[in-house]
């Protein structure tokens, strides 16, 4: 389909008639994505467990079906958008998917991912999984940088990919159909470590006569100046070679931690947030690893130290 597995389509690229399709759950997030395809003329059947939650759509033109059944009867293509993996299958459950191109943006884990789609196929439909990499006031504007990572059936990808492309921009991942999750889930842990880490920052300061809004530019523009290290992990990672191109070896980064931990006990803050990441290089130093950058402590987190793991290695040919 594309030589980039990350390949972007933002917007709907033919002239064909709207597709018709079912949306199975109007919370927050489905209600913004029934709204965008019906601002775009998309003939939506929508269902939610509580129908009242539904029921304000049908002013949109959007069609409210009693059962997920009828829903699912009404379009070829599905989109799923609740809870959980479980409430997935419990909405599902008695629908006849033969025949239906079932996407499924609820939230999971890239082996619910996979189990689901082996699950639909056994059913007769084809499947997608997805992540999405938004909140619920960015879908349906264009320029809020919203997309979507899909990954599963590339017919279903290739044939639906100007519907899906309405809320949201779409990133095609790949026809394993846990990779969505997998993508979905790497970005908002890497998030998640940004966010510990700007909340230590944070704690830092806030005992003394520093006002945290002068502060916060610092921290943006400092993050930002540091997040393009991660081509130059990628780089080693796909190399197996943590030596190339060091600028601040492991040593150093340890020796340096020392501070960070110091101050801390100074300013009265708990070092929680950074402890396991110090101790994780620490760890990775004892090994004989001071020369090289901190990106082989990757080893330690996947349990396969002596080597990038062969799927890197085959990136590298």
């Amino acid at each position: 389909m594309t030589d980039n597995p990350v390949a972007p389509r933002t917007s709907p690229t033919t002239l064909t008639p709207p597709t018709p399709l079912t949306l199975l759950g109007t919370g927050a997030m489905g209600t913004a994505l029934a709204r965008a395809w019906l601002a775009a003329g998309h003939p939506v059947t929508v269902w939610n467990r509580t129908r009242a939650r539904a029921e304000p759509l049908a002013a949109e033109g959007a069609t409210v079906a009693a059962s997920a059944a009828e829903a699912v009867a009404a379009s070829r293509l599905v989109v799923v958008c609740l809870l959980d993996d479980a409430s997935v299958g419990a909405a599902l459950d008695g629908a006849d998917l033969t025949g239906r191109d079932l996407v499924n943006l609820t939230t999971g884990t890239p082996a619910q991912g996979r189990a689901r789609a082996a699950w639909a196929e056994a059913r007769g439909a084809r499947f997608l999984d997805a992540g999405i990499m938004a909140v619920p006031p960015m879908i349906g504007d264009a320029e809020s940088g919203a997309y979507v990572f899909y990954s599963g059936s590339p017919g279903l990808f290739e044939e639906h990919g100007d519907t899906l492309a309405v809320p949201a921009g779409t990133r095609y991942v790949g026809a394993d159909p846990g990779f969505a999750a997998l993508h979905d889930v790497a970005l908002l842990s890497a998030m998640n470590g940004m966010f510990a880490g700007v909340l230590h920052a944070f704690a830092l300061i806030r005992r003394e006569d520093i006002d945290p809004r002068d502060f916060a530019p610092l921290l943006v523009s400092w993050l930002g100046a540091m997040a393009p290290a991660a081509h130059q992990a990628a780089d080693q990672l796909r190399s197996g070679d943590y030596g190339k191109d060091v600028v601040s070896s492991l040593a150093m980064q340890v020796s340096g931690n020392a501070t960070l931990l110091a101050t801390a006990e100074e300013q009265g803050v708990s070092a929680e947030l950074l402890t396991p990441y110090t101790a994780l290089l620490e760890r990775w130093l004892a090994e004989g690893h001071g020369d090289e950058d901190t990106t082989g402590a990757v080893e330690l987190l996947d349990g396969r130290s002596g080597g990038t793991p062969g799927v890197w290695q085959a990136f590298a040919q």
